[in-house]
């Protein structure tokens, strides 16, 4: 009977003992874990520790009138206006560009610090706290590879949209081929391929594209590749080369006005029906656009005529060297003065209808040795060569670029959609 009683009570014992057991275990998985709050850290500040105020300029915003507005004293407006022009020229802000105002946490709200934003990745501090500090930062960026290929059916933009592609690709591309390849003359089922990076900063807010690394462009037939390559690794000067380091730039442009169309070509047996058909000499290249289209320089040069003369209208001339000169008819306005000296792709002046002229458009009238030609049939000059020097670093740095290009496959089109006209 004992033995009964106390193998009872261990029973009970350990019954018990799994009853702490199970208590315990209970009482642990009902602990809460209390968070951390989130911090939100931007600009390398807690915002957690400010009042923001967050806006745009606006039109008459001045930074003094931000300031005095946020409690900012006058002589601390005038330390930074003066002492960090260098940093941040109050009088250079512009209308639409972000900005943030870090205030104090109590009645007074008074602005500690101003986040003014100059892009999506540049920016600048003005830290009023205490005596005034003032510089310049940038946000991370994530930079993502991206490669694209397309075949023309109606534009180059159209087909780099059309993919969802940064519009700038389009300039980006068309200024490296602006020297040998027409595109107010693009052909059915013309195709490109490009590799280029996207900025993101956050890895999800987009801030652009880098410009184009390497690309191909097949014209009526012709393939062309070009590769950007650094031939100056301090100033960061970086030209594009094809396959054979031969440079694709030249010494003039194409054409002097982006994205046109050819009105009137360059032609000594023209007639016109207004002056009763007979000869009358087109010694120009017509460049149709809409009334302030900028007008390039195609080449290096200075400015020999900014003037208004009788038929020309208001007219700008460029001497280049020796050799050629180039001029541009019935501009709006002019951009230049006479003797200044301006670089290929400076805007010279602004498309426009003055002199005779039906339409506007600018003319585009090309000298060589003093003699008027057709720029569209010169065999222009072409920039600087790749040095000996470079081509082996230049040939190992594009061969891995090649292979992949040449790995990019097109996007297939139906043939009715290609272009059945030249454009």
């Amino acid at each position: 009977m004992k033995l009964f009683f106390g193998l009872l009570l261990c029973c009970l014992v350990m019954v018990a003992s799994c009853k702490d057991s199970a208590s315990s275990d209970k009482e642990i998985a009902e602990v809460v874990t209390i968070k951390k709050p989130i911090v939100t850290k931007q600009f390398g500040f807690n915002l957690d520790e400010f009042t923001v105020l967050q806006d745009t300029v606006r039109n008459g915003d001045s930074f003094g009138e931000l300031m005095l507005r946020n409690k900012v004293e006058y002589p601390k407006i005038h330390k930074i206006s003066e002492e960090f022009r260098d940093t941040f020229d109050v009088r250079k802000i512009v209308v639409g560009k972000p900005y943030l105002i870090l205030k104090s946490k109590d009645t007074l709200e008074k602005a500690q610090v101003f986040i003014y934003q100059n892009d999506l990745i540049n920016y600048t501090v003005i830290d009023l706290r205490d005596s005034v500090t003032a510089y310049n930062k940038r946000n991370k960026i994530k930079y993502v590879e991206r490669e694209a290929s397309g075949v023309i059916t109606s534009s180059l933009s159209e087909a780099i949209l059309e993919q969802g592609i940064d519009y700038n690709i389009t300039n980006n591309l068309s200024q490296i081929y602006a020297w040998t390849i027409d595109f107010f003359r693009l052909q059915k089922g013309d195709k490109f391929k490009v590799i280029y990076k996207e900025k993101y900063i956050n890895d999800s807010i987009y801030a652009g594209a880098e410009p184009i690394e390497a690309a191909y462009f097949e014209h009526n037939g012709k393939t062309i590749y070009s590769f950007g390559y650094e031939t100056d690794t301090i100033n960061r000067v970086k030209d594009y080369y094809d396959e054979q380091a031969k440079n694709l730039r030249r010494a003039f442009l194409k054409a002097p006005v982006e994205f046109s169309r050819i009105s009137s070509r360059y032609n000594l047996n023209r007639r016109i029906a207004y002056y009763g058909y007979k000869v009358r000499p087109h010694k120009g290249t017509d460049y149709a656009a809409p009334i302030g289209t900028p007008i390039l320089a195609t080449a290096n040069g200075t400015v020999e005529e900014s003037t208004r003369r009788g038929g020309n209208g208001k007219y700008v001339k460029v001497k280049h060297n020796s050799t050629y000169s180039t001029q541009y008819l019935h501009m709006k306005n002019q951009n230049v003065r006479k003797g200044q000296y301006v670089k290929q792709g400076d805007v010279i002046g602004w498309i426009g209808m003055t002199g005779n002229t039906g339409g506007p458009h600018v003319c585009y009238r090309f000298w060589k040795n003093g003699r008027q030609v057709d720029p569209l049939r010169e065999e222009l000059p072409t920039a600087e060569p790749l040095t000996d020097a470079l081509k082996s670093d230049y040939f190992a740095f594009i061969s891995p670029l090649k292979d992949q290009l040449d790995c990019i496959e097109f996007m297939q089109i139906p043939e009715e959609e290609l272009l059945t006209e030249n454009q």
